[in-house]
């Protein structure tokens, strides 16, 4: 019997608005109807996105009567920091947030030699109920507003900048929405915040779109909806398993969309888009990592624009999933290459920081 899905976040108090939910058209309007000149938007914007501030008690430029006002309207306090926990000698970095209503949901900064990461969440939990994910074990809470989703980044960036992350100070080029939740099941948020991150300051952080990666573990219509958006962001595609009989299992909204269903429409967001689809493998030892399905999805994805990030299973405590013996994981690296597939083993960040998504929320629970 299938495992059950939810799709639908349950109802739940909104956060309050925020500068980041709004058009720079919304924006103007809120100041206006607050018998502010519609301007005061744009230089609240440049602050927020372009200095990283969300103080408009600092924010000099605007007439010092009103600055309560404008901050309660356009930058409520949306998230705090309960923790912050480092790994790698400081190199990874994750943060545990909670927001208006108690939710608990995390991020993971990953400063590379020649990129800073930040790994982004835009559910608390998640409804896709995979059997080896932390998150998906503790169902979905609701979405978080595109507020939630972007001042994570704005945070991020903050303490970046003011160097107060190991390596001194430093910007942020590429967002991953690899935290918890199941991005596409909160459509618009996610493709709103893209927006957000993407558009040049004032409207937004002026973060590339190339350098931004949106996941999913195969909606099929939503994949669709995003093909016609004609962005440039990247697709990364959870599939865990070529054969229907064990995707059934491992990623249960496998019985809705198919492999071969998601894989068509992962080709033609490729086609669309000229951006190469990444295709994400947990290896979990005697489940999925066998030679023959490394055979199996080198058949599958040879001659496509695509790459496979086979993730060591970063093991859950108490779960029965754990991780590929090394010389398995070579094999399997060696079938796919021998099928013309580029192949990378993800780095495995944050494996002594509770670094699966949930581990650490569910922990603080």
């Amino acid at each position: 019997m299938p495992a059950e899905l939810t799709f639908a976040a349950p109802r739940r108090a909104k956060p309050p608005r925020h500068l980041a939910d709004l058009t720079p058209e919304e924006r103007d309007t809120v100041v206006t109807e607050l018998g502010e000149k519609p301007f005061r938007a744009k230089q609240i914007a440049k602050h927020y996105f372009g200095h990283l501030e969300s103080d408009t008690a600092a924010m000099t430029d605007l007439p010092e009567a009103s600055r309560e006002k404008l901050g309660a309207a356009l930058l409520p306090r949306l998230l705090t920091p309960l923790k912050h926990i480092t790994c790698d000698n400081g190199m990874t970095r994750k943060t545990l947030w909670k927001a208006f209503d108690g939710v608990l949901f995390e991020s993971v900064l990953m400063r590379y030699p020649d990129r800073i990461t930040l790994c982004v969440s835009s559910q608390a939990g998640c409804g896709m109920n995979c059997p080896f994910c932390a998150t998906g074990q503790n169902g979905l809470t609701r979405n978080l507003s595109t507020g939630e989703i972007v001042d994570q980044i704005v945070s991020v960036s903050r303490d970046l900048a003011r160097g107060e992350v190991v390596g001194g100070p430093g910007r942020i080029s590429n967002v991953v929405f690899m935290g918890m939740g199941e991005p596409l099941a909160n459509y618009r948020r996610v493709l709103d915040s893209v927006r957000r991150m993407t558009d040049p300051v004032p409207g937004g952080l002026g973060i590339s779109q190339r350098g931004v990666t949106v996941s999913t573990v195969g909606l099929v219509p939503a994949i669709e909806k995003l093909i016609a958006e004609r962005l440039r962001v990247r697709l990364a595609v959870s599939l865990h398993a070529p054969d229907d009989e064990l995707r059934d299992e491992l990623v249960p909204v496998n019985n809705r969309w198919n492999v071969a269903e998601v894989l068509d429409a992962a080709w033609r967001y490729a086609d669309v888009t000229g951006r190469r689809v990444s295709i994400e493998y947990a290896l979990i030892r005697d489940i999925n990592d066998q030679a023959w399905r490394a055979d199996l999805l080198g058949e599958l994805l040879a001659g496509n624009l695509v790459h496979v990030n086979l993730i060591p299973l970063n093991p859950t405590p108490g779960s029965k999933w754990t991780a590929s013996r090394p010389e398995d994981e070579r094999e399997f690296v060696r079938r796919l290459e021998s099928h013309g597939v580029s192949v990378t083993i993800r780095d495995t960040r944050g494996q002594e920081i509770d670094g699966a998504c949930g581990q650490l929320a569910a922990a603080e629970r």
